[in-house]
């Protein structure tokens, strides 16, 4: 098993998330059911990757994840 909160990608990942949900509280309200959702899966997506990647048992498998990431 890895340690993804050790890793630096994981602790840019969050500032990363942060700024994208502020930069989104600005977009326009007719954005909200289109861009911002969309946006802000996709930018969770990568912390969930890292995190989902960091339970598996092999080092090959882990790496996938990465690249999902």
């Amino acid at each position: 098993m890895h340690y993804f909160r050790k890793f630096p990608v994981y602790s840019k990942e969050l500032d990363f998330v942060e700024k994208i949900y502020k930069i989104s509280n600005k977009f326009p309200r007719y954005e909200t059911f289109e861009l911002t959702i969309q946006l802000r899966r996709s930018v969770i997506s990568i912390i969930l990757n890292i995190a989902e990647g960091s339970g598996c048992e092999s080092k090959k498998e882990f790496v996938r994840f990465l690249g999902y990431a």
